[in-house]
């Protein structure tokens, strides 16, 4: 009867914007990930922080669980409901704010996504450079912590964040930070809500930092005989200071599935993706070097194209390569997981990991932001049999090397419901502690139940 009670009051309140039906709470209780779906009971499409706030504020009256849902690309069960619930969905929320271009900084609201956001900016010179691949929220990159392909030169979407609007638990209207490029006025909270997935409260406007649209770019593909040789040309490239901006390890397998999906005819072997801006002379010297460093070491078929739709063309196969690979075996379930360790230690890692996935039986990509040592594996699965099994020993061998290796059972997809053992493996008794954090922010417990830690 409670139950009812409140659906029918949110119904009243938001009419058009509130909807209890199956296929809508159904579309909202999975992500792009592999996870059970768990749909909430209702979906409200906030137009406004108040609404969000008015929404919460009914929420905690009642103890109703509350998620927050941006494009639902996350990949670790982050927008299900397992508890149900109230899914806030923020993508009606997408509108430019400001832009200071002066200052090179812009407000937002948090349903916008990356694409929209850049595709309004270009003609201001700016751009916001952390790409995912997916075409996600930038809520909802902050609340995972997102970073991607440029995260070599440009850093994650932690380093772009001046301040953030946050519903709290309780229906409270908050704001972290100020414009200023830098502060030390009390706790840091703006970093506090980064990567909290949902758990402490609800992101809905943010302000972050832009950077120039480089006068030149030039992006090109390199061939190795083997990992090693690839991933130690990355390690050279970075010890040495060059100015790269994005450079990706693809496995042979990744390219025979990027060339299947994409229509693309890359030489199937280890290869690097790799990107460099700045002004003409220096990308041009870049460009060079990396070509005598590559040489060295056995890299051919060294390829760079200047030209925007050859760049565009060449990025698009890289970021489509999680359908490229479910294409491989469209009967069979794909699963992503991710590590990242000192990169020091990153041959070490993907060597070992590489022959794991070999001695499984099962197919298997890998695929890496070499720069800052992040890397993935996809693995097609057949989830009705023992695959399951060796799947999900994969991985937890995969994220305990990493953290053996100083690193962390994941750069950039987050904890969800997928990775809490891990955390536990990594954080140890610091998981208390934020548990700590979620208890005093959170404390009926209604915030995004369910993720990140257990129970």
């Amino acid at each position: 009867m409670q139950h009812e009670i409140i659906l029918s009051e949110l119904a009243r309140i938001f009419g058009a914007k509130f909807s209890a039906a199956a296929a809508m709470c159904e579309s909202h209780g999975q992500d792009e990930g592999n996870h059970r779906p768990a749909p909430p009971d209702a979906v409200l499409f906030a137009e406004s922080t108040e609404d969000v706030a008015a929404a919460v504020r009914l929420c905690a009256a009642h103890k109703m669980p509350v998620i927050a849902y941006g494009a639902g690309t996350s990949l670790e069960g982050q927008v299900t409901a397992p508890k149900g619930g109230l899914s806030i969905d923020l993508s009606k929320m997408n509108r430019v704010l400001a832009v200071n271009s002066s200052d090179m900084d812009a407000r937002v609201e948090a349903g916008i996504t990356r694409i929209a956001l850049n595709r309004h900016l270009r003609d201001q010179g700016l751009f916001m450079p952390v790409d995912p691949g997916a075409d996600a929220t930038i809520g909802g990159m902050i609340a995972t912590r997102a970073s991607g392909t440029n995260a070599v030169k440009y850093g994650t979407i932690r380093e772009q964040l001046l301040s953030l609007k946050v519903v709290t638990a309780t229906g409270e209207i908050i704001e972290t930070g100020t414009r200023a490029k830098k502060s030390a006025a009390g706790y840091d909270l703006t970093h506090l809500f980064t990567g909290s997935e949902g758990t402490l409260g609800i992101i809905t406007e943010v302000s972050l930092k832009l950077h120039g649209i480089p006068e030149q770019v030039s992006a090109g593909v390199c061939r190795f005989p083997n990992l090693e040789a690839a991933i130690n040309t990355v390690i050279s490239v970075i010890q040495i200071g060059m100015d790269i901006s994005r450079i990706e390890l693809l496995d042979a397998l990744s390219i025979k599935a990027v060339n299947a999906y994409s229509k693309t005819n890359y030489s199937e072997g280890v290869t690097l993706f790799l990107e460099f801006t700045g002004s003409k002379s220096t990308v041009g010297e870049q460009v060079t070097s990396f070509s005598e460093l590559a040489r060295e070491v056995g890299g051919t078929e060294i390829e760079f194209a200047a030209n925007s739709e050859e760049i565009n063309r060449l990025w698009h196969a890289r970021h489509q390569l999680y359908y490229a690979t479910k294409a491989l075996d469209p009967e069979k379930s794909c699963i992503t997981t991710d590590v990242c360790v000192p990169i020091s230690r990153l041959a070490d890692c993907m060597l070992q990991t590489r022959r794991d996935l070999d001695a499984s039986g099962l197919a298997a990509s890998m695929l890496g932001h070499v720069g800052d040592g992040n890397f993935h594996t996809l693995v097609l699965y057949d989830p009705h049999g023992d695959d399951v099994q060796k799947v999900e020993s994969l991985s937890a061998c995969m994220a305990q090397r990493a953290i053996d290796m100083g690193g962390t059972c994941t750069g950039e997809h987050g904890i969800g419901i997928g990775k809490q053992d891990y955390l536990e493996w990594e954080r140890g008794a610091s998981v208390k502690l934020m548990q700590q954090v979620k208890n005093a922010l959170d404390p009926l417990g209604i915030m995004n139940p369910g993720k990140i830690f257990k129970g």
